[in-house]
C-alpha cells in the first residue's frame, strides 16, 4: 500500500488541499503591511497577557496598513465555557482592540471558530500522510502513561519519540487491520527531525535563538476529529496569510514542532515574535515572577473596571512597556496619543515586562491631566453608577459645581495630577460634599497641629470677602497675616523664627484645613470660591469647637 492510498484509506471523502489553496488566496496588501491575530480559548475573559499581546498586534497592524482578525481557538472542548467568546470579545472591544475580520464580525478566510474548520484540518493530515509524515497512533492514554513513568524514573527526555514511538513503526497493512477492527486511534506527526541537530531562528523580539530540532511525533489530531494547536495553528496562519504570529514566549519551546510543520507542509513560515512575560515584584520574597491567575488579581481586567482605571490609561501603560522608547517620545509629544508612536519589535522588552501597579497610577494620573473636567464627569459618573450608586446621585445633583471642581489647576500648561481612577474623585473631594463632609462625627478629627484660630476667625469675620478676585484676595492675606504676627519674608523668618507665629504660608494652610480637613488641596482661592462664604462660616464655627 502507497502512501497515497493509505491518505485515502484514512480520509476518503476529504477534498485536495489544492481546493482550500485557491479558495484562501493571498491578500492583496501593500509590501510591509503586517497580518495578524488574537487567538484566545473561549475561556470567558481575557487576562492582561492577553490584552498585552492584544494591544501590540493591534499597533503592528494598524501602523503598517495591515489586518487584525480574531481567531477562537476552541479546539480544546475541555476549556470552553458557556458563552465564553462573548466575552472575549466584549473585553477585547472594550478596551478598543478592534479586529478587521473574524469571528462575529465575517471575512474571507473564515470560518474564525477553529472547530467549525473540521474539514480543512483533515484535509492536511491526508497531506501530510500521503507523504508519509503522519501515521495513527492507537495508544491508549495508560500506554503513554507508564512510558512517562519510565522515561522519569531513568531520567530520560519525556515525549513520544524513537523508540517510545511505538505505533511509528506498524506497517500500513498493520493500522489499516486495526482500524478495520474499529480500534480508537489519533493521528501524529512523523517528524524527520534530529533532537541532536542545533538550529537557529531569528525572533523579531528575542532576536536569534538557538534550539534542537523537533524529534517528536506530536498528536495533531485528536480521537474527536479535533487537532491539538500545535497542527490547527499552522494550518490556519498559512491559510489566513498570517505575517507575524505575535504571542507569549511560554511559546518559545514549541517553537520546533512549529516550524516543523510549516516545512512539512510547505508553507512559508510567518515571523514569530515572543513577548516577554508580564512581572512583578514579589511582596514575600522580593523577588521577581510572572504575574500569576491564583495570586495576582491585576492579571484579570476586571479587576481595572472595579478600581475605576480607565481604559485609555490602560492602554497608555500598554504603550510605556510594550516599547521602550515610548515613555521618553510621549513626554516630548504632550499633545499626542500613543497611537501616533511607531512601535517597533526590537524596541520590545526581551526578558520580563515588569508590571508596575505604582507605575500604572503614575500614568494613569498623566492621563486623567489631559482629560477635559466635563469628561472626568461624565466617565466618573458612569463608573460610580455601578460601584458607588450614593456618591453618584450627588454627582447628578451637583453637576456644574462638580465639573467647576474638577476644573480647577487644569486648563493650564501643567495640570494637577491628583486623580488617578475614578474613585480618586471622591476621594481627594469628598470634603466639597456637604453631604459627605457632615455625615463624620468630627471631621477634623485627623488634625493634630495646633492652629491660631483666634486669627482665623478675626480674619472670616472682618477681611474675607467672597467678591475679590484671587489677587486682592491674597494681599488681604498678607496683610492680615503680618498685622497678626505672621512673617511675609521667608528669609526673615528664616533668621528670627521665635519672632513669628509662623509664615503667611501657615496661615493660608490653616484656612485650607479649616475649609478642607487637608494640608492639599487645588487651588485654594478656588475651593473657596466654590465653596461659599455662607457654608465656610459653618465649618469655621465647626473647626473651632
Amino acid at each position: 500500500m502507497t502512501d497515497r492510498e493509505f491518505a485515502d484509506f484514512l480520509f476518503p471523502d476529504v477534498k485536495d488541499i489544492s481546493y482550500y489553496e485557491e479558495k484562501y488566496a493571498p491578500r492583496n496588501l501593500k509590501e510591509g503591511a503586517i497580518v495578524t491575530r488574537c487567538a484566545p480559548s473561549p475561556t470567558g475573559f481575557v487576562h492582561m497577557g492577553s490584552l498585552y499581546q492584544g494591544f501590540i498586534a493591534k499597533q503592528m497592524a494598524r501602523q503598517t496598513g495591515g489586518v487584525l482578525f480574531l481567531r477562537i481557538e476552541d479546539t480544546d472542548q475541555k476549556r470552553e465555557v458557556e458563552n465564553g467568546v462573548d466575552g472575549i470579545v466584549k473585553d477585547f472591544m472594550e478596551y478598543g482592540i478592534t479586529f478587521d475580520e473574524g469571528y462575529g464580525m465575517g471575512g474571507n478566510y473564515g470560518p474564525y471558530l477553529q472547530s467549525e474548520r473540521g474539514e480543512i484540518y483533515k484535509a492536511y493530515v491526508k497531506y501530510l500522510v500521503s507523504k508519509g509524515y503522519a501515521y495513527p497512533c492507537f495508544c491508549s492514554p495508560e500506554e503513554i502513561d507508564e512510558n512517562r513513568k519510565i522515561q522519569e524514573a531513568t531520567k530520560e527526555r519525556i515525549g513520544y519519540y524513537g523508540r517510545w514511538s511505538t505505533c511509528r513503526n506498524l506497517t500500513k497493512e498493520e493500522a489499516v487491520e486495526r482500524i478495520k477492527k474499529g480500534d480508537p486511534y489519533i493521528m501524529r506527526l512523523k517528524s524527520q527531525g534530529d533532537f541532536n541537530k542545533k538550529h537557529f531562528y531569528h525572533d523579531a523580539i528575542k532576536g536569534d535563538l538557538e534550539y534542537p530540532e523537533n524529534d517528536l511525533d506530536h498528536v495533531i489530531l485528536k480521537s474527536d476529529g479535533l487537532p491539538t494547536y500545535h497542527f490547527a495553528h499552522a494550518v490556519d496562519d498559512h491559510l489566513m496569510h498570517t505575517t507575524h504570529v505575535i504571542r507569549g514566549d511560554e511559546w518559545v519551546s514549541s517553537l520546533p514542532v512549529h516550524l516543523e510543520l510549516f516545512h512539512l507542509l510547505g508553507f512559508e513560515t510567518p515571523q514569530y515574535a515572543h513577548i516577554a512575560p508580564l512581572t512583578k515584584k514579589d511582596e514575600e520574597t522580593g523577588n521577581i515572577r510572572k504575574l500569576s491567575k491564583r495570586k495576582d488579581p491585576e492579571l484579570a481586567v476586571s479587576y481595572y473596571h472595579e478600581a475605576g482605571i480607565p481604559v485609555g490609561a490602560v492602554n497608555l501603560f500598554l504603550a510605556t512597556i510594550a516599547n521602550s522608547s515610548f515613555e521618553e517620545w510621549y513626554l516630548q509629544n504632550q499633545d499626542k496619543s500613543y497611537e501616533d508612536f511607531t512601535f517597533t519589535f526590537d524596541k520590545m522588552p526581551i526578558g520580563g515586562s515588569l508590571f508596575d501597579l505604582e507605575k500604572l497610577e503614575s500614568v494613569s494620573k498623566i492621563y486623567f491631566s489631559k482629560l477635559s473636567a466635563k469628561q472626568v464627569y461624565e466617565e466618573t459618573l458612569d463608573y460610580t453608577k455601578e460601584y458607588d450608586p450614593s456618591f453618584s446621585k450627588l454627582l447628578e445633583k451637583y453637576k456644574d459645581y462638580t465639573i467647576a471642581l474638577l476644573n480647577i489647576e487644569r486648563e493650564i500648561e501643567r495640570p494637577r495630577k491628583d486623580i488617578g481612577s475614578y474613585k480618586d474623585v471622591k476621594k481627594e473631594f469628598w470634603y466639597m460634599y456637604d453631604e459627605l463632609f457632615n455625615e463624620k462625627d468630627n471631621p477634623y478629627e485627623e488634625v493634630t497641629k495646633d492652629y491660631a484660630k483666634e486669627d482665623l476667625k478675626a480674619y472670616f469675620e472682618t477681611v474675607y470677602d467672597e467678591k475679590d478676585d484671587q489677587e486682592t484676595w491674597f494681599s488681604k492675606i498678607k496683610d492680615f497675616a503680618s498685622s497678626h504676627g505672621y512673617a511675609v519674608n521667608r528669609k526673615e523668618y528664616k533668621e528670627n523664627p521665635e519672632s513669628f507665629k509662623g509664615q503667611v504660608s501657615d496661615f493660608c494652610e490653616m484656612i485650607r484645613v479649616m475649609a478642607t480637613t487637608k494640608t492639599i488641596s487645588p487651588n485654594l482661592y478656588d475651593i473657596l470660591q466654590l465653596l461659599g462664604k455662607e457654608r465656610l462660616m459653618q465649618r469655621l464655627n465647626l473647626f473651632l469647637k
